[in-house]
């Protein structure tokens, strides 16, 4: 096993690998950039290294910053968290050639998977189900439409690298190609350094099912049930649930099976999330995630289980401590991704916190680096806390949920608990009866 492992990531993520690392008699080196100098991660490990100025550019994506950090401290491994450079093949392998092991998939699985035409053809072949769609890049208008009237309108443009919403464009017409293609390329090339994007059929009314897996390096892989992520505005999700509420037990060991076999059949190391469109009883899958996500929290809570101690140990070589049959999901699970932001506008509120006290008690659960008297950074992203809570069934689940939100204070601020609270109070969410464009509209009607 691991002696030290340095954690190339901020906030809250980085606050929770520390906390698996010390379960694990794992020293851990923090990296931070001078803006969080204060932050709690910081002031937690056994070793902290400044890597440089406030930017992400010179701080967090500063691959020789990181890998010099590592170096001076002794570190065996590499954590990278999620996002900043998670889904770098460049960063695991660099990392590799340095002699420190990534806790993250091999490289070529991050390539593969970070590409969307790439990873659609290796889950055709692994007989995953897909959205109808091109299998090429696009990159004319004369192709585009060709495509589209192939695929049928209407039809969704996407960027092949990247996600978040970036490079995204539907298309209802014809006449609205052009300028959609141009748009989605240029959003493409800006946030992702790749402008190349393909076409997919768009779904009206579909869910957003994800899969959790790990798999090891010894061909064993098992399913951790299925997360809804459909409550999402700008395709960033708002609040996350487990098991989904839509699915039968059926279909939950339906697509989680296909899912293992899938990682299997492409030896796949880690944790990876597998991404669906969900309509109809048919699931259509849209991506890869070779890495840990915002929202593990509730498939850790519902399976009892820790995702980010499994991954250190797949990443040193040990076999899952887990057979599929001792995998049973018990209750339920919501999370609300708490932001540090107007709940109507959603303009960022970075910011010093005066106040701030965590909700308590049976079920619940806080992912957060805040403290009183932190100054949220205007650098990052405004994600600030995670509240996480689990119960014995959905209804009782939303109900304690109430019960937290209230108890929730983060003042000196704006945050989206108010939001969180409407939301809550829905009747469209407390039926479970939403797909991934409902929160847009209730968000619209709040503003109106």
């Amino acid at each position: 096993m691991f002696e030290k492992i340095l954690i190339a990531n901020r906030g809250e993520i980085a606050l929770r690998i520390h906390r698996a690392c010390k379960e694990m008699g794992i020293k851990t080196v923090a990296i931070h950039s001078t803006a969080d100098e204060e932050a709690m991660h910081v002031r937690l490990a056994d070793e902290s290294v400044c890597i440089g100025p406030a930017s992400v550019e010179q701080s967090y994506l500063n691959i020789p910053a990181i890998i010099s950090a590592a170096t001076v401290t002794n570190a065996d491994a590499i954590h990278p968290g999620y996002g900043f450079l998670s889904e770098s093949e460049n960063f695991a392998q660099i990392v590799e050639e340095h002699d420190f092991i990534f806790i993250g998939p091999k490289p070529k699985h991050i390539a593969n998977m970070g590409d969307k035409i790439s990873a659609k053809k290796m889950m055709i072949e692994a007989h995953i189900p897909v959205v109808p769609g091109s299998t090429e890049v696009i990159d004319n208008l004369e192709k585009a439409k060709n495509a589209a009237e192939e695929i049928g309108y209407p039809v969704i443009i996407k960027a092949t690298s990247g996600g978040g919403g970036r490079g995204m464009k539907v298309v209802t017409r014809p006449e609205e190609m052009e300028l959609a293609i141009s748009i989605a390329q240029n959003e493409a090339e800006t946030n992702f350094g790749n402008k190349s994007v393909y076409l997919e059929k768009y779904l009206k009314n579909p869910r957003h099912i994800e899969v959790q897996v790990l798999a090891d390096n010894h061909g064993n892989a098992i399913h951790l049930y299925e997360r809804d992520c459909s409550l999402q505005r700008k395709h960033q999700k708002v609040l996350e649930e487990a098991p989904a509420p839509s699915l039968s037990n059926d279909l939950r060991e339906y697509i989680g099976n296909l899912c293992c076999s899938a990682a299997k059949d492409i030896g796949y190391r880690s944790a990876g999330t597998f991404e669906f469109l969900y309509e109809n009883n048919k699931f259509y899958f849209i991506e890869m995630n070779t890495r840990v996500q915002v929202e593990h929290a509730i498939t850790e809570m519902i399976c009892s289980l820790d995702i980010v101690s499994e991954m250190i140990n797949i990443a040193a070589d040990i076999p899952l401590t887990y057979k599929q049959d001792q995998i049973v999901y018990e209750g339920h699970a919501i999370e609300c991704r708490i932001n540090a932001e107007n709940p109507i506008s959603f303009i960022p509120s970075p910011g010093r916190i005066n106040e701030f006290h965590a909700p308590g008690g049976l079920g619940i659960r806080i992912d957060s680096a805040l403290y009183t008297g932190y100054t949220v950074p205007p650098y990052y992203d405004s994600l600030v806390a995670k509240l996480v809570v689990h119960a014995k069934n959905r209804d009782d689940c939303i109900m304690r949920l109430k019960r937290a939100l209230d108890e929730m204070v983060i003042s000196g601020i704006e945050t989206t608990i108010p939001l969180h609270q409407q939301i809550i109070e829905s009747p469209t969410f407390i039926s479970g009866d939403y797909d991934i464009h409902w929160l847009e509209s209730f968000v619209f009607s709040k503003k109106s």
